[in-house]
């Protein structure tokens, strides 16, 4: 299975649109709400990342999105989320540096996930 240049260019372009939606809410819960890190992250995660995946279900790995494929992604990405938050608020991170560390570490594991787990080819 070759990695495609299309497949990281359309989950990057995804992947902003996700970033806007997460930073967002996560700002609006952390700062507005006053919410914790790790809350704040995971929810900002779970909504964003319900877009995305449908969209890269579509667009970038020209897939059929499956219970089971959302179930094992949002299970999988969620616990780093929130992980990642938990961090953010363990050691008094800036939320700006907490939402940018988990975005990185999302792009990059979330596109290996996504493409060698969940929309894998499955051989028939």
């Amino acid at each position: 299975m070759r990695l495609s240049c299309k497949g990281l260019s359309s989950y990057t372009v995804i992947g902003v649109a996700n970033t806007l939606i997460h930073w967002q809410i996560f700002f609006l819960l952390s700062v507005a709400a006053g919410f914790t890190q790790a809350a704040s992250n995971l929810a900002a995660f779970c909504v964003a990342a319900s877009f995305s995946f449908y969209m890269n279900a579509l667009y970038t790995f020209d897939a059929k999105a499956s219970v089971g494929g959302y179930l094992s992604f949002m299970l999988a990405m969620g616990a780093l989320s929130f992980g990642v938050g938990h961090a953010g608020d363990v050691w008094r991170l800036h939320g700006l540096l907490t939402v940018a560390l988990f975005s990185g570490l999302s792009l990059v594991l979330g596109f290996l996930f996504s493409k060698y787990v969940v929309f894998r080819e499955r051989d028939s």
